[in-house]
C-alpha cells in the first residue's frame, strides 16, 4: 500500500508563489501516475496537475503557464511549484498516487491513495 503526506501549503499575496511537496511512504515502487487536485468550498474536487512515472505532464486550463508539476521516483515525491498566484487558487489541495497491488486472489490491481490535504490561501 502507498500513503502519502503533503506539505508546503499557507497564506500569500496575489501574484505571490508558494511550493507544495507531498512524500510517499510504503510500495513507492509500485506507483504509477501521481497528481494534484484541489477543493474549494462548495466546489468539487477538481485535478490541477498530473504527471506520469515516465514524466509526462497534463495541467487544467486555469493552471496552465502557472503551476510546474514534478516528482522524484526513486524518493516517492511530488512537488507542485504554483507561481502568479490568484485568489481563486485558494482551497485546499490534495496528492493522489495511482499504485498497483496484488490482491488476495495474486490478481493485479490498480489503488489509489490520497493525502491529507494542505490548504493554500490566496489572498490580500
Amino acid at each position: 500500500q502507498v500513503q502519502l503526506v503533503e506539505s508546503g501549503g499557507g497564506l500569500v499575496q496575489p501574484g505571490g508563489s508558494l511550493r507544495l511537496s507531498c512524500t510517499a511512504s510504503g510500495s513507492i515502487r509500485s506507483i504509477n501516475a501521481m497528481g494534484w487536485h484541489r477543493q474549494a468550498p462548495g466546489n468539487r474536487r477538481e485535478l490541477v496537475a498530473s504527471i506520469t512515472k515516465g514524466g509526462s505532464t497534463n495541467y487544467a486550463d486555469s493552471v496552465q503557464g502557472r503551476f510546474t508539476i514534478s516528482r522524484d521516483n526513486a524518493k516517492g515525491t511530488l512537488t507542485l511549484r504554483m507561481n502568479s498566484l490568484k485568489p481563486d487558487d485558494t482551497a485546499v489541495y490534495y496528492c493522489e498516487a495511482d499504485y498497483q497491488f496484488l490482491n488476495a486472489a495474486e490478481a493485479w490491481e490498480v489503488g489509489r491513495a490520497w493525502g491529507q490535504g494542505t490548504q493554500v490561501t490566496v489572498s490580500s
